[in-house]
């Protein structure tokens, strides 16, 4: 594969789910029991051959480095390259960037110094197994200067998408930025490939010309002079958009043939964290779930998702829930289509419900 070099942006995301992202970046949200969101980006990076990885940030990054810590869990504790923290704001202001064009501006000083061809950008809320070699082989077959990845589906809940029209050789016609429509659409998943001179020559024009939106100025309006190509993802994809989506994507992984879709072929690398193995005490009964590692059970669990360090307590009846990490439930409680964050306790006897299209979340470290 031709060189490249990864950016990430850890926050773009945030308020599609504020209830999640309050105490953290998009892409530390936990997923699927022992993963973070940023785990599947950067693992698709590294299994495609990416050694050098730019994590743009903004703010509530701290357990996102918690996570990331060096990078040796993706093998990047590397000398040169690895991952590469970079700050919210330029060389030229110590204000924050308030959209993805001002923090490419941002990151000038970092694309400029690197010397690979090309730059893969992705954000952190898209959870799917992708071949970016495979990405920038079709870029390079098309001669294009900007390959958008698409995937076909139904528009998402989130404040600001993009939709692509292609033609037959993939060429991109027309986009449009957050569309209303109930059909179908070729949803652009935030992942996009284009040379590293290209980037910085995209980014030193729009310095120039003061433009604000790298959707909008930028891409839309130049479909004509530059070759923009989507390239088409048929495999899983879970965009996330909303608490309800994240539910019902978690709930996902219970089916066998997501899990082999997600995990088959590719590694997808977390933190390792060296756990015992869970425990089912006299009165357990688990059926169809995910059970993390450090668990200890004692009441029925059935169609959940557990992380990491989680109690149930005996005679406790959980179902269609999503426990994060460390949480204690309470002896003879009933929870139903619950989302608990990290580090909440719920005490005996509580009674907890939601619903598939409103699940019940409790905010981290919280008591009930």
């Amino acid at each position: 594969m031709a060189s490249a070099v990864g950016v990430i942006f850890s926050n773009i995301h945030d308020e599609d789910i504020p209830e999640l992202s309050r105490h953290r970046t998009m892409g530390s949200i936990p997923f699927g029991g022992r993963y973070r969101l940023i785990d599947f980006t950067l693992s698709n990076m590294v299994n495609s051959g990416i050694t050098t990885v730019g994590l743009v940030t903004k703010h509530n990054y701290q357990s996102l480095l918690d996570h990331i810590g060096s990078g040796k869990d993706w093998d990047l504790a590397r000398k040169d390259g690895g991952v590469i923290l970079l700050a919210p704001y330029s060389d030229e202001t110590d204000t924050p960037y308030t959209n993805r064009l001002e923090a490419l501006k941002g990151i000038t000083g970092f694309l400029t110094r690197r010397k690979e061809d090309y730059v893969v950008i992705s954000d952190c809320d898209c959870v799917a197994r992708l071949d970016i070699a495979d990405i920038i082989r079709f870029h390079e077959e098309k001669q294009a200067d900007i390959t958008m990845v698409y995937h076909k589906g139904k528009v998402p809940m989130s404040s600001y998408y993009i939709t692509l029209s292609p033609d037959e050789t993939g060429r991109v016609q027309g986009m449009q930025i957050t569309p209303k429509t109930d059909e179908d659409v070729d949803l652009y998943i935030n992942i996009m490939v284009l040379k590293r001179e290209f980037l910085l020559n995209i980014i030193r024009d729009a310095i120039t010309r003061g433009l604000s939106s790298f959707g909008r100025d930028v891409l839309s309006h130049n479909l004509k002079s530059m070759r923009v190509f989507g390239y088409f993802f048929g495999g899983y994809y879970a965009g996330m958009d909303s608490l309800q989506t994240y539910y019902r994507k978690n709930m996902e992984l219970l089916d066998k043939d997501v899990r082999d879709a997600l995990f088959g072929a590719r590694d997808i690398y977390t933190k390792v964290r060296d756990s015992a193995p869970s425990k089912y005490l006299d009165g357990a009964k688990v059926k169809d779930s995910l059970i993390s590692d450090g668990c200890v059970i004692e009441g029925t669990v059935e169609r959940c998702i557990l992380f990491r360090g989680v109690r149930v307590g005996k005679g406790t009846v959980l179902k269609n829930s999503i426990v994060m990490q460390d949480t204690v439930i309470g002896a003879n409680a009933e929870l139903d289509c619950v989302i608990t964050d990290k580090n909440v306790v719920i005490r005996d006897n509580m009674r907890l419900a939601g619903c598939e299209s409103l699940p019940y979340f409790v905010m981290k470290g919280r008591m009930l």
